[in-house]
């Protein structure tokens, strides 16, 4: 099936990666904090520490051999749509490592769409059918068929966080935990995702 939103254009109309970015480094910039009410403020903050975290990874992540030739050998035009915000912490643990993908290959169109500006999409792709979790990844073909979905984090960390709900940690205590575990990893749980997904999708449209 090919939804509308794919036929009315509106993945293609998203921001590229690096528009994506530049937006929230003007917000950053030319925002006073200090006039800002207590839940601006909060995301204000969120901002500046998802940008310290997606600047480190942008400089340091190398894609190794095997993920660049799995990606390279994409050979038909792709659309890789996110869904997210970039006040987002989990996006800004995950997206640059799928940015830096996609740049491998000129097949693929990586475009960025706000979340809460697109929510009819979004609840397409909801987390569990009810969650408007965060960042979610939908690719297409050119024609507008899906061909995976990946989000809104890697499966181990998703099955950490139900182990620490199921302790009873609150969120509040398990959010620097994740944090913790993003840094350690560097990518390689949403790497190695990543692979087999846009492997077996290869191997299905060949």
């Amino acid at each position: 099936m090919i939804h509308n939103f794919f036929t009315e254009k509106r993945p293609h109309q998203g921001k590229t990666y690096t528009e994506f970015e530049e937006l929230t480094k003007l917000y950053l910039e030319n925002t006073d904090p200090t006039t800002l009410d207590t839940s601006e403020k909060t995301r204000y903050d969120y901002r500046k520490l998802n940008r310290q975290r997606t600047q480190r990874i942008l400089k340091t992540f190398k894609p190794d051999a095997e993920i660049t030739e799995i990606i390279k050998s994409i050979s038909t035009p792709r659309v890789w749509m996110v869904l997210t915000e970039d006040w987002c912490g989990d996006s800004a643990q995950n997206l640059p490592y799928i940015a830096k993908l996609a740049e491998l290959n000129e097949m693929i169109t990586l475009r960025i769409l706000e979340r809460d500006k697109n929510l009819d999409i979004m609840d397409i792709y909801l987390t569990d059918g009810k969650s408007r979790s965060i960042p979610k990844l939908v690719v297409f073909s050119e024609a507008g068929e899906e061909l995976f979905q990946w989000g809104p984090r890697p499966k181990e960390a998703i099955e950490m966080i139900k182990n620490w709900k199921a302790e009873g940690l609150s969120k509040d205590e398990w959010t620097p935990k994740l944090h913790m575990w993003y840094a350690k990893n560097k990518g390689a749980a949403v790497v190695s995702e990543m692979k087999e997904l846009v492997a077996k999708s290869v191997s299905v449209e060949v």
